[in-house]
Order: C-alpha cells, then sequence, then structure tokens
C-alpha cells in the first residue's frame, strides 16, 4: 500500500499508530504492582478522573460507531438506545454505585457471595457476569474489525488481532491501574474523534457549528426544519418519516427500560465506582462521569441526521462503476455527461463486504428506495449501518486529518470497553473462582498470576469471538442482548441485596438462573431458530425481553427467599449498615460461608 504524506492513508497510521503508542506507554508506567492495583486501581483514583475512565468503559463500539448508524437509518425508532442507556447509567449512579462502594468489595460476584453468604451464589454470579462480558464483547470486537477493515486495508481478522494484542499489553501488565489510565486517555481521543466531523457536518448541512443546535434548526438556506426536510426526503423515496418509528410501544418501552436496569446490572460499569476511595467520591465520580458522558450522548442524534442526508444525496440515483473499469476515468466520462457517478468512498466500503449493491432493473444506477417507494423500483442498495460513523467524514468530503481522527477514535471506544470487560473476566476467575471459593489458600502472589493468566485467556477467547462476530446483527443490537442478560441475572440480587435484607441465598440463587436462562433461551432461540416476530412474548423483541424476565427473575427470588430460612442477622445488619455511609457494624469476613 502506497502512503503518500498529508492523504488519508498517511493520517489513519499517523493517528492510530500514535493512540496506539500512548496506550502502551501509560500501561509500562502504571504497571500493577498488587491484586488491589490489578483489580480496582488501588482505592484511589480521583473522582474527575475516574469519572472519565468510566465515560470510556461506557461508551464502547456500540455508542461511538453503531447508535448513530441505527438513529439514521431507524429514526425516532433509534432513540431507544439513546434513552436506555443514558437513563440507566443515570439509575446506576443515584440508586446502586455509591451502596456498592460502602460494601468495599472488588467485583459483582464478590458483592453477591458475601452479601448472599454462599460460595454457590458467587459462582452462579461469576457464570452470569462472564455471559454479560462475553456477549458484550463481541460486539466491540466487530467494532474494531470494522474500522481496520475500512481504513488500513487490513483484513477484518487481522484488525481484531492487532487490536487485542493492544488491549494484552495494558490490561495484562497494568490491570485496573493500567486500564483506568488508558481509558481517561482514550476518552480524550474518541470524543474529539466524534465532536469534530459533527461539527463540520453541521456548518455544511445547518450552518450552526453547534451540531445539537443544528439538529433543531433550520437546513442551510431555507426556512424549513432539517427534522421536516429530512422526513420529506425520505417519504418521497418511500420510506417511513424520519420521526416516526415502525416499533410499537411496548416494545419501545421494554428495549428503553432492559437498556436501563441492564446498565445497573453491567459488571464491568459497576467495578469502576470500586477504583475511588469512598462512596461520597463515587457519587462524585458518578457526576463526572454524566458530563462526559454527555458531550456525546448529545451529539449522536444529529451524527445520525447528518449521516442520512449525506448517505442519500450521495448514493441515491448515482451511476454505477464496476470494479473492471478505471475508477477515474469513468467518474470522468459520468461527469462530463452531467450525471453522478459513484461515491469513491461507497467503493472503498463496498471491497470490505459491509455495503452491498445489486443492480435488480439492470439500468446501471443506483437506486435507494423504501418499502412504499412511489415509483414502484426495488431497493438496490443495503448498508451497514455500523460504517456510518467512520464513513462520515469521507461522505462530507472532509479534510484527510479528520478521516484518521475518527478512525483512532473508533478504535479508543471498542477498546477502552473491551479493557473493561477483560477486567471483569479476569477477576471473576482469579479472583471469585479461585482466591475465593476453589483456592483460598492461595498467596497474593499467585493470585496476580493467575489473573494475567485469566486476562490472557480472555483476551484469545474475546477475539475469536470478534472474528465470528461477522454473522451477528449490528453491533449495538449485540451489545442489547448483553443489556438484557444483565438487566434479567444481575440486576434484580444486586437491588434486592441492598434494599431488601429479607432476601436470603435461595432467593438470590433463584433469581439469577431464572432470569440468566429465560432471557438467554428467548434471545437464541428468535435470533437463531425463529425469527418470526408474530411469535414474540407479548409482541416485544429479543432487544427488550431481558425486561420481561426481570420482572420473572425478581418475582422467582422474592418468592423463594419467603419461603425459605432468613438469612443471618450478621448479614441483615449489614444490609442496613452500607445503607448509611461510614456506620458499618457487621463484617462480610466475619460471616461464614
Amino acid at each position: 500500500m502506497d502512503i503518500v504524506f498529508g492523504d488519508q492513508t498517511f493520517w489513519t497510521y499517523f493517528f492510530v499508530i500514535l493512540t496506539f503508542s500512548v496506550y502502551i506507554g501509560i500501561a509500562i508506567w502504571s504497571r500493577a504492582g498488587s491484586t488491589e492495583e490489578f483489580y480496582v486501581a488501588g482505592h484511589d483514583v480521583p473522582p474527575a478522573i475516574n469519572g472519565m475512565a468510566t465515560a470510556a468503559d461506557w461508551m464502547s463500539a456500540a455508542s461511538f460507531l453503531s447508535m448513530a448508524g441505527l438513529i439514521a437509518f431507524m429514526g425516532y425508532g433509534g432513540s431507544v438506545y439513546l434513552m436506555g442507556w443514558t437513563g440507566g447509567y443515570v439509575l446506576l449512579a443515584l440508586l446502586l454505585a455509591p451502596f456498592l462502594r460502602e460494601f468495599g468489595k472488588f467485583t459483582v460476584p464478590d458483592f453477591v457471595g458475601d452479601r448472599y453468604y454462599s460460595k454457590v451464589a458467587r459462582v452462579i454470579a461469576v457464570i452470569c457476569a462472564l455471559f454479560v462480558s462475553f456477549t458484550y464483547i463481541a460486539g466491540q470486537m466487530k467494532g474494531v474489525g470494522v474500522a481496520f477493515s475500512g481504513f488500513l486495508g487490513v483484513p477484518f481478522n487481522v484488525g481484531i488481532l492487532i487490536g487485542m494484542g493492544i488491549v494484552f499489553v495494558y490490561a495484562v501488565l497494568g490491570g485496573m491501574k493500567g486500564i483506568t489510565y488508558t481509558q481517561v486517555a482514550q476518552y480524550v481521543v474518541l470524543i474529539f474523534a466524534y465532536t469534530v466531523p459533527a461539527i463540520f457536518m453541521s456548518l455544511a448541512i445547518t450552518g450552526n457549528m453547534v451540531p445539537q443546535l443544528g439538529f433543531i434548526g433550520n437546513a442551510v438556506g431555507t426556512d424549513v426544519s432539517m427534522l421536516e426536510k429530512l422526513n420529506t426526503v425520505v417519504t418521497d423515496l418511500g420510506f417511513r418519516e424520519y420521526t416516526s418509528t415502525d416499533k410499537s410501544t411496548i416494545d419501545v418501552f421494554c428495549i428503553t427500560a432492559a437498556l436501563m436496569f441492564g446498565t445497573a446490572g453491567l459488571p464491568h460499569v459497576i467495578i469502576r465506582f470500586f477504583t475511588v476511595k469512598s462512596a461520597r467520591a463515587a457519587r462524585k465520580s458518578a457526576g463526572w462521569a454524566l458530563l462526559f458522558i454527555a458531550a456525546l450522548y448529545t451529539v449522536a442524534p444529529a451524527v445520525g441526521a447528518f449521516a442520512r442526508f449525506n448517505f442519500i444525496d450521495t448514493v441515491n440515483e448515482a451511476i454505477y462503476i464496476t470494479d473492471a473499469e478505471n475508477y477515474d476515468v469513468r467518474s470522468a466520462e459520468i461527469l462530463a455527461d452531467g450525471g453522478k457517478p459513484v461515491p469513491v468512498w461507497y467503493k472503498d466500503w463496498e471491497a470490505t463486504g459491509l455495503l452491498k449493491y445489486e443492480d435488480k432493473n439492470g439500468d446501471g444506477v443506483m437506486q435507494y428506495r423504501g418499502p412504499d417507494a412511489p415509483d414502484g423500483l426495488a431497493n438496490e442498495v443495503e448498508p451497514n449501518q455500523d460504517i456510518f460513523v467512520l464513513a462520515n467524514p469521507q461522505i462530507a468530503q472532509l479534510p484527510n486529518w479528520v478521516i484518521g481522527l475518527v478512525v483512532a477514535g473508533g478504535l479508543a471506544a471498542a477498546l477502552s470497553t473491551a479493557a473493561g470487560l477483560l477486567m471483569v473476566i479476569s477477576s471473576a476467575v482469579s479472583h471469585d473462582l479461585l482466591k475465593r471459593t476453589f483456592t483460598p489458600d492461595m498467596t497474593e502472589k499467585q493470585e496476580m498470576r493467575a489473573a494475567r493468566w485469566a486476562a490472557a485467556a480472555a483476551v484469545v477467547l474475546a477475539g475469536l469471538l470478534g472474528i465470528f462476530a461477522t454473522s451477528l446483527p449490528f453491533v449495538a443490537q449485540v451489545v442489547a442482548f448483553a443489556f438484557g442478560l444483565a438487566a434479567a441475572s444481575l440486576f434484580p440480587v444486586i437491588f434486592l441485596g441492598i434494599f431488601w435484607k429479607r432476601m436470603n441465598k435461595e432467593g438470590a440463587i433463584s433469581a439469577m438462573l431464572t432470569g440468566l436462562v429465560t432471557t438467554f433461551a428467548y434471545i437464541y432461540y428468535f435470533k437463531f431458530v425463529n425469527t418470526n416476530p408474530d411469535l414474540w412474548l407479548f409482541g416485544v423483541s429479543p432487544e427488550g425481553i431481558g425486561f420481561v424476565f426481570m420482572w420473572v427473575a425478581t418475582v422467582a427470588g422474592v418468592v423463594v427467599s419467603l419461603l425459605t430460612p432468613e438469612p443471618p442477622q450478621a448479614v441483615q445488619d449489614l444490609v442496613e449498615d452500607i445503607r448509611i455511609p461510614g456506620t458499618r457494624s457487621a463484617s462480610p469476613a466475619a460471616i461464614d460461608l
């Protein structure tokens, strides 16, 4: 591949190599020296720093790459992801995080094991955490593959291996300490990468440099609002209005709720609140994180709308140039005849297999149409929604350095969350399964070695999941499954474990198993066995079913708890104490498991 100074490839390699070098440098600088540093960064991360790291951990490939693409092509229907994830973080930050920090443990299974005085409950919590984490990480690795294959000419699978190699270095060396400070750098990269192109596009389409204001303002040179104009454009092509949705009200509600309650049960987000000094610091870091998250989430709807505009404008009614033709020569001929050639960005992404064109009527012109197209033409273009944040700078013909910055941002978003998930997997194996369950006599040095080996194994498994992720749905939808699993299996036992002292180990075990098995079975069946939506339970899609089964799991846990003996008095005292920071009278270590 020829690299010319200042061209797109040059800037892409420049930003990717620069940012990867920074991540590795931070990992070497912040190498963990103890299990406490490896698991929770020594409990001494300042709230503002932890807030920024939490934002990076939270804003995964789903947020950076896929959410705006879903909003672009689903319109109002895609807003469920925006509402669910934002509301879920608020729920976690205000309702659960401070109390979990007051409990003073390393992991979610650690909390479950001690709160429910049961090694069996701890092991089941580990299984739930692994299910959620590996489902989530599949989406992140697909995002890494999309970024590499689209811009660096690297095969999808090779791109995943490169990304996992980088994560391996700073996750295995630095543990949570290294990951925390790496995520701070990744947040800076991803927020600039997301907002800079949005500013350019907002200026071009609305004349307003603030994307959030441009989104609700008028299209440039007109008295028509940008959204009204977009509605007209898409309906003229046979699509439903951009500001409408084809989802039922019950499904919209359940997807939003599943994402919200799933957030409150996500182990890799919860563990971030264990890295600060106190419950008070956890509250402060939650506020900082919400501020940093809002910087991207308020821009996402504008990015989605701008992407839909630009895609239609550049692709629809374009004359297709085959691979056998010289693109530059043929493009010049089409322009000379007053036609519109297929844009070069489309040809680049088509080569990755992420965009498809089928000339159904044989006229050589690309028709992008909806199911209700008035001219009767069939749709010939199939866009992949995961590519549009990455492709936006090319579509809008922005400077080459912006394109390189966006690629680095996409990789930062995917790798930051992947690293957090790897820590959940590593700590679940080394701390919860080995140290706290099967080999309690192991030394700290042995536990540290086990944690690093577990992280290394998790990197390999995550890479394999990413390689096979090409057959999975869009990144945000894959991630939505993880949220559903977390909502149904982990949220009930965390919530009831904090706020209902009568909840016992039998109830917790029943709740986790009920939520995990029912939700996983439903998702698997309706995504891979029978995809007929007419058979959905209550009309709820697999993305939203976690909310339904969350209530089933909660009821199961409550009923079983009421039918079985009360928890030990020490546990009940502990539940009372953790809700009042600084007044704990019982210690989990004193409870006989």
